[in-house]
């Protein structure tokens, strides 16, 4: 099975990332493609851009990934309560080149954030739009209050409930 794993950031200190790691380090066995976004920049969408410039090698290298994904694996980050320009520019210019680039795609959907809503809205946005472009959100999971609940020494999850929920998500997830 091929796993596709990655977060809505393009921060090379994004948390995250590091959620996204954690998650598939819980893996065995399995093919992994683990992209780091921070060495993908994306111009602005706009429609003078796809016009004048295409669609960027880099960008259809990635819809192939998604494409020949079994499964994948998404943490989304959120600035100001709603999702990162990055991310919502990735998905703009990803349905542009191929309106249904989610098409039957299982998706483990994660978030995490500083705070204590875990960056939860970004998380239900990326809902609405991975399904319109037919993605299937089959496991959904915040990490709150990041700074205090996850070592990033370790790259643990500290709050054991947590812990537990994110372990049982991901185990249905991959069954």
């Amino acid at each position: 099975m091929k796993i596709l794993a990655f977060a809505g950031s393009n921060s090379s200190t994004s948390i995250n990332f590091q959620l996204v790691k954690y998650t598939v380090s819980l893996l065995e066995d399995q093919d992994i493609q683990l992209y780091d976004m921070s060495g993908m920049p994306f111009p602005m969408y706009s429609a003078d851009a796809e016009k004048n410039d295409g669609f960027k090698n880099s960008l259809k290298e990635f819809h192939q990934e998604i494409r020949s994904a079994d499964r994948i694996i998404l943490s989304v980050n959120e600035h100001n309560g709603g999702p990162s320009a990055y991310f919502k520019n990735l998905i703009d210019w990803l349905s542009r080149f191929d309106r249904e680039f989610m098409l039957g795609k299982k998706v483990f959907l994660m978030s995490t954030s500083p705070g204590r809503g875990g960056a939860q809205s970004s998380r239900n946005y990326a809902e609405t739009a991975l399904t319109r472009f037919g993605g299937n959100i089959e496991q959904t999971f915040s990490l709150p209050s990041f700074n205090q609940t996850f070592d990033t020494d370790q790259k643990v999850i500290l709050d054991e409930a947590l812990k537990k929920e994110h372990g049982e998500k991901l185990e249905e997830f991959m069954g």
